[in-house]
């Protein structure tokens, strides 16, 4: 029975080996058109990453194995099935990092998409760079998926089954393709891993705490800013990217059924969507100053008018919106150690992507198509987004338009990657 037990194990292990045999690279079996790949970083970093997972599995497997036929053959069958198992439990962890991994670029392999996810990987790397060098940015690889809100999963966080993250995966929702909304969803998901990278929330988190204790009424409002700050210096980043684009396509995003804007939950990170719109429209007023930002307050309260709640509710949104001034300007002057003694509102927040430069540049670029190719991703956004608000480009208009752009990106990034490989010097060939 023994003899059986151990032989049994064994053939298990020695399948696991030859499954893990059939797991390939990626560029060995994923066909895209070059302007659709992923960037090398990207690449690179996901193929050492799984590289390394195969090794570590395929180490420990052959190890049980010499096990087996050594020490092995004194451990009594239930030892060895435990052993065993917990290998494949391990097996089954790296075999998952693979499939996320797979998720981001089989679908590369779609005609046009595959080529506009490539556009929005080169415009969140955009979106995520800051003039300063604070941080080394990661490579970042975007994907598609069913749902109306985005996610991102940061580089250099665990993954399940433990590894580090070694790239940025944002997930984008299906439906937003091809529009300005795409950028709301897209720099928000930027902006999680920026505050990651710059420690933003451990940095905002104290002065929150001391804006709740100092006896007045609003106490309870500024614990409720500090449950959601994670998302509001998300949102905070995709209005310095992309404007009034990010509110456009927050109330895209939150436009439910009135029970959930008005949902109180306070164990969710995320604002209580009809006051989450209202701050989006503050910050927007707080960088970069316009009547249209108190306009899409209103529209957004006409839309959702709090007439019919409860008395306890009121009160709540009242307190918060009495305090959204303050805090939008806490957050914006906000100076983290990470930058340098600048504030968010310094570093982010941009003088060409005023309302009335973002209207500037759309007339400009009419006259001129051409010269949108030469401006940065979230300033195409932003524009776009702004055209929309000022009723100068229709919706067909403006999803054609990006679909140009994100192929523009793409394939401009295939061929200077082309480029850079071209220019380098061939090696010496060995002689004999």
């Amino acid at each position: 029975m023994q003899a059986n037990a151990l032989w049994m194990l064994e053939q298990e292990a020695r399948a696991l080996l030859a499954r893990l045999s059939r797991v390939k690279p990626f560029v060995l079996y994923e066909t895209m058109v070059p302007a659709a790949a992923l960037s090398p970083a990207a690449q690179t970093a996901i193929e050492r990453y799984l590289v390394a997972g195969r090794r570590e599995l395929r180490d420990l497997t052959s190890s049980f194995i010499e096990w087996l036929g050594e020490s092995g053959r004194d451990a009594t069958a239930s030892e060895a099935q435990r052993m065993f198992t917990v290998l494949r439990m391990r097996f089954n962890d790296v075999l998952s990092q693979f499939d996320l991994f797979s998720d981001v670029i089989t679908q590369r392999s779609e005609h046009e998409t595959g080529v506009w996810l490539s556009g929005l990987d080169v415009a969140a790397t955009e979106a995520l760079a800051l003039a300063g060098n604070y941080y080394q940015s990661p490579p970042v690889a975007c994907y598609l998926d069913r749902g109306p809100g985005a996610a991102i999963r940061r580089a250099r966080t665990r993954l399940p089954g433990g590894g580090e993250n070694p790239v940025a995966v944002i997930r984008v929702p299906r439906e937003r393709m091809v529009g300005s909304g795409i950028a709301s969803s897209l720099v928000h998901e930027v902006g999680h891993q920026g505050a990651a990278l710059l420690d933003l929330i451990p940095s905002l988190r104290p002065v929150l705490q001391q804006m709740q204790h100092r006896g007045l009424e609003e106490d309870a409002a500024w614990k409720l800013w500090e449950r959601w700050i994670s998302e509001i210096v998300a949102d905070f980043w995709a209005v310095a990217r992309v404007g009034i684009a990010s509110t456009l396509g927050l109330i895209a995003v939150v436009s439910l059924p009135r029970y959930f804007v008005f949902r109180v939950n306070i164990n969710d990170p995320h604002p209580i969507p009809w006051i989450r719109v209202k701050l989006s429209c503050a910050i927007g007023d707080a960088l970069y100053p316009h009547p249209q930002w108190n306009s899409m307050a209103a529209l957004w309260e006409s839309f959702y008018p709090r007439a019919g709640l409860d008395e306890e509710r009121l009160k709540l949104l009242a307190d918060l919106e009495a305090t959204i001034p303050e805090f939008a300007s806490l957050v914006a002057d906000h100076r983290p150690a990470s930058l340098g003694g600048l504030s968010l509102r310094e570093a982010l927040a941009d003088e060409e992507r005023r309302p009335a430069r973002l209207a500037y540049y759309h007339r400009a670029w009419r006259a001129s198509p051409g010269s949108m190719r030469r401006a940065p991703p979230s300033l195409v956004f932003a524009v776009m987004g702004q055209a929309r608000m000022d009723g100068e480009i229709s919706p067909e208009q403006e999803g054609r338009a990006l679909a140009e752009m994100l192929t523009y990106w793409a394939m401009s990034s295939a061929l200077d990657i082309s480029q850079t490989c071209g220019a380098l010097p061939r090696r010496q060939r060995a002689t004999s």
